[in-house]
């Protein structure tokens, strides 16, 4: 017959109550699992007990281990001790199909009742073996077991609580479980059930959202092979920034800091802060060159220098049949007149791939060679380059011309637009002022609000020199090398200086090392050249 406690504690059910309070507001889970177990612990007087959690793996449904307690062996797993458990996942059905009856939290999860051992030793229709052998080696003595299913809304099992050894409060002896224990430690289960469960949607939400922002940086960054990989580096480049701000101990940040959930405000911020490129024109995106709209237009002007090449040799040769006896002449004047046509056609080819400066001496080359004239298939004169062929290669910086480039800067508007149209959770909320802001200049000279430092945020200011150092040093840019950390540090350097990035930052940007830490990441070995930063100070 089951021993009973003398008199159940009267403040066992405010106890109660009290628990499944706290349970609800603990959003740690691995907090909240050591809670359940200290819970249920405390009101049946349990020396130890083991908390499992369904799950699926590899296509079979097994109790997995999360948190293993013992008083008297002194022993804590799983949860936030940080020592794993060594125990093997139990699977709820055998390799022929066939249910695991055997085990008693198996058992359990199986049946949806609660299991009430007196004696683990004696329990025929159940397995202890795996039980014995721990008694064994930990020079235990595994007596009682109270094991409950824990079951969600729709009536699912979701995980199983394993009490082991109770002890009688007045003699510390081993007893069974009392039966007067068993509605409330259902109770308990309920409430831990709703509490998991919980714990479990919210956990769905958020790898939902987590899933979802990063497609949509792989599809912004799938949109062009020369901004590739651009939204999936500037998250981690921020993220390095903030934390050196969070371990900042003197000066303006040396009181930020980011809880949990301010590091997962940001990291989805850093992750949308392009998603406005999404209605950005593809060839925009990929403009490797300056003629560059839906293919390359140099192309097009390659052949109207091969169309003038042969008619130029047409009619030399004319002429020389006319007039056999200056033959000479007239060959060397044919070379030397294919010798400029061609240089030309070179010249052309390298204004169109871009770089960092276009002299106004090349800019009036260009316009020289449009002037020139070749016949098309009708024999109609027609100019070498267009109008707009000339305005797109006498480009100064890079191959995006100013239209071009108001273009692209409309992604900010975009990005704006899409963010603040989404209903973000509190938690959330910050994220379109964080990722819209990576284009604002601290004097209020960028876009698209044309914000001044005092009207942005730490986290919006640190994404803005994360973009600008990921753009500088990266290596698929078709108009540029990738950039050697000194010349990206001398570019920051100026913009600091021009009152275009937070100073406060900057030096923080140097001092802590950021730029060594993600360039020892991602950048190349030769782009590797600079060991002291006291120069770019």
């Amino acid at each position: 017959m089951s021993k009973k406690y003398p008199a159940l504690d009267k403040d066992i059910f405010w106890r109660l109550i009290e628990i499944s309070t706290a349970l609800s507001s603990e959003r740690n889970k691995a907090r909240l699992f050591e809670k359940i177990l200290d819970a249920a612990q405390d009101i049946t007087h349990a020396d130890g007990g083991t908390l499992y959690l369904l799950q699926e793996k590899d296509g079979k449904q097994v109790l997995e281990f999360e948190i293993m307690r013992n008083n008297s062996l002194k022993l804590t797993l799983g949860g936030t001790s940080g020592r794993p458990i060594p125990f093997a996942p139990l699977s709820l059905y055998r390799d022929d199909g066939t249910p695991n009856h055997n085990n008693i939290a198996t058992y359990t999860a199986l049946t949806k009742k609660v299991e009430n051992i007196e004696d683990a030793y004696f329990a025929e229709h159940l397995d202890f073996s795996g039980t014995k052998a721990f008694d064994a080696r930990a020079d235990y003595r595994s007596k009682s077991f109270l094991t409950t299913p824990l079951c969600n809304h729709a009536d699912e099992v979701i995980g199983v609580l394993q009490l082991v050894n109770a002890k009688d409060p007045l003699t510390g002896e081993t007893i069974t479980f009392s039966e007067e224990l068993e509605p409330i430690v259902a109770a308990l289960s309920s409430s831990v059930a709703i509490a998991l469960e919980n714990q479990i949607l919210l956990q769905d939400h958020k790898n939902l959202l987590d899933a979802f922002v990063q497609v949509i940086a792989q599809a912004i960054d799938a949109k062009s092979s020369h901004t590739s990989a651009h939204c999936q580096r500037v998250p981690v480049l921020t993220e390095l920034i903030a934390q050196a701000a969070c371990e900042a101990q003197e000066g303006a940040l040396k009181d930020f800091d980011l809880d949990e959930g301010d590091w997962y405000e940001l990291r989805v911020a850093s992750w949308l802060h392009d998603c406005g490129k999404l209605a950005t024109p593809d060839y925009l995106l990929d403009k490797a060159t300056k003629l560059h709209l839906l293919n390359d237009g140099i192309e097009t002007v390659k052949a109207r220098f091969a169309a003038l090449i042969a008619h130029t040799e047409l009619n030399y040769y004319k002429k020389i049949i006319a007039e056999p006896t200056q033959e000479q002449r007239l060959t060397e004047e044919m070379h030397s007149q294919l010798n400029v046509l061609k240089e030309q056609c070179v010249f052309i080819e390298k204004a169109n791939k871009g770089g960092e400066f276009m002299s106004e001496e090349a800019k009036q080359t260009v316009r020289t060679i449009a002037a020139c004239r070749w016949q098309d298939h009708l024999g109609v004169e027609q100019p070498m380059l267009t109008e707009q062929e000339v305005a797109f290669l006498c480009i100064e910086r890079g191959t995006i011309s100013f239209d071009e480039r108001q273009k692209i800067n409309d992604h900010m508007k975009v990005t704006i637009q899409m963010l603040e149209s989404l209903p973000f959770p509190k938690n959330l909320q910050r994220v379109p002022e964080y990722a819209g802001g990576h284009h604002e200049k601290m004097d209020g000279t960028g876009f698209p609000k044309g914000l001044k430092r005092e009207e942005m945020s730490w986290p919006a200011r640190m994404m803005a020199i994360a973009d600008i150092f990921e753009a500088l040093t990266a290596s698929e840019r078709p108009y540029k090398p990738a950039m050697k950390i000194s010349q990206a540090l001398s570019i920051l350097q100026r913009m600091r200086d021009q009152n275009h990035i937070d100073g406060d930052l900057y030096q923080l940007f140097l001092r802590g090392r950021v730029w060594q830490k993600y360039a020892s990441r991602f950048l190349r070995a030769e782009q590797l050249d600079v060991e002291d930063y006291a120069a770019y100070v």
